[in-house]
């Protein structure tokens, strides 16, 4: 890989322990580093921290926000909801959603006014970018767009208790969960078991 970018080994190394750190690799004893298996207990713990975190943040947001932060919301998610999820050519996921996604999440949870916690939502997003492509290959029938849709509903209508943000961040993990197939029907009585 080294030779491949014409770079020493040492950048390699480095740039493989930034990967581990921020999650997106495992360093495996005397074997080199590789990247995580989407079925790994470390996804549900990211999914379980975010569970945690992120609807508290919100709700924050949604009492402190200001107009300006209003603007913001609809504007990113404007921006999402006309953005395709996967290119059109092969099914991959499309980088410019990707993008999006994450201001519009971001944006919902800047209103808290609380940099540490935007802080700790940025580290918990990076950590948990594989899991959230996976999930979305592994249930492709999802309805992100009305998901997304309801979020922005609740936040510009000052109501946290219909900010679905938990029941959002639960389907992207339990996708990811052992024994959830492709099939609706198991995904229906997985979301309601969780």
């Amino acid at each position: 890989m080294s030779r491949h970018y014409g770079v020493s080994l040492a950048v390699v190394r480095e740039a493989l322990v930034r990967l581990v750190g921020e999650g997106l690799a495992e360093r495996l004893t005397n074997r080199g580093f590789a990247v995580p298996a989407f079925s790994d207990h470390r996804w549900q713990q990211i999914g379980e921290a975010r569970r945690t975190i992120e609807p508290i943040v919100l709700r924050m947001s949604i009492e402190r926000g200001d107009i300006a932060w209003e603007g913001d919301v609809r504007a990113t998610h404007h921006r999402l909801a006309r953005t395709p999820v996967f290119t059109p050519e092969g099914g991959e996921y499309y980088e410019e959603w990707a993008g999006a996604h994450r201001v519009f999440h971001r944006t919902l949870l800047q209103g808290c006014d609380n940099p540490v916690l935007l802080e700790t939502f940025d580290r918990m997003w990076v950590a948990s970018e594989l899991a959230r492509r996976w999930s979305a290959h592994r249930d492709p029938g999802r309805d992100g767009i009305d998901e997304h849709r309801r979020l922005e509903q609740a936040a510009l209508a000052r109501d946290p208790d219909t900010a679905t943000l938990t029941r959002h961040l639960t389907l992207t993990t339990a996708a990811l969960a052992d024994g959830i197939s492709d099939n609706p029907a198991s995904r229906s009585e997985a979301n309601r078991t969780k």
